[in-house]
């Protein structure tokens, strides 16, 4: 007997597309699959953070990239706290792409929440 073919709930789709990268070579290899010039690369991370997410918009594609400098010793909790705040700025974008001034709080949280948990995943 087969079993039911269970779908993915996901109501909506992100307008942006997201990666996590742990490393500087990655981030590098990335941006040089987008072809972003390499006189355009952003840092890794900002100067004095442990993560940045980079936006970049190619053609009418918009996409954008958590970098997680893991190097020095900070524990699960706190990479997990960076990955949270990395997905609100990512919610803020998400929000201008799709026009929504003032999303209904469950809708924010939801949305954060989706984020937070394939950044998590990513990781």
């Amino acid at each position: 007997m087969s079993k039911g073919i269970w779908l993915n709930r996901s109501l909506i789709v992100s307008p942006i597309r997201m990666a996590l990268c742990k490393t500087e070579k990655q981030f590098t290899q990335e941006l040089k699959r987008l072809k972003i010039k390499e006189s355009e690369f952003p840092d890794f991370v900002s100067c004095g953070a442990d993560a940045t997410t980079h936006f970049f918009k190619k053609g009418r594609e918009e996409c954008c990239i958590v970098c997680l400098r893991t190097a020095k010793k900070i524990t699960r909790v706190q990479v997990y706290s960076l990955l949270v705040h990395e997905a609100v700025h990512i919610w803020q974008a998400v929000k201008e792409c799709i026009g929504e001034a003032d999303p209904s709080k469950e809708f924010e949280a939801y949305s954060i929440q989706a984020i937070s948990q394939e950044l998590m995943g990513a990781y």
